[in-house]
């Protein structure tokens, strides 16, 4: 099993910069990519941005130029740096892990953008 924790969530006004962490514990040797989702009020959840165990990163369109993932091997930690945020960026975060075809969700942390 996977444990992960996400943190760094709060509130941040229109225009400004989070950085969300999650880390991972328990049995999380082998995870073979990382990433976020996230899911707003009222919305479905969405792919937000991956990044596999070699450091090739991806992100869900609107996050393109926005957000930067990256990732510390070594504390098997992934981290989401947001920038420029918006009004429709508010939503819980969730931190997702794959290993082996197997999926493991974090519990969410909340970002709010608001005024």
């Amino acid at each position: 099993q996977v444990q992960l924790a996400e943190s760094g969530g709060g509130l941040v006004p229109p225009g400004g910069s989070l950085r969300i962490t999650c880390v991972a514990s328990g049995n999380e040797r082998n995870i073979q990519e990382m990433g976020w989702y996230r899911q707003g009020p009222g919305k479905r959840r969405e792919w937000v941005a991956s990044i596999t165990f070699d450091g090739r990163t991806s992100y869900g369109d609107s996050m393109k130029g926005r957000f930067n993932i990256t990732k510390d091997n070594v504390k098997t930690a992934v981290y989401l740096q947001m920038h420029s945020l918006t009004v429709e960026d508010t939503a819980v975060y969730y931190c997702n892990a794959r290993k082996f075809s197997v999926d493991y969700w974090g519990t969410g942390t909340l970002v709010t953008v608001s005024s």
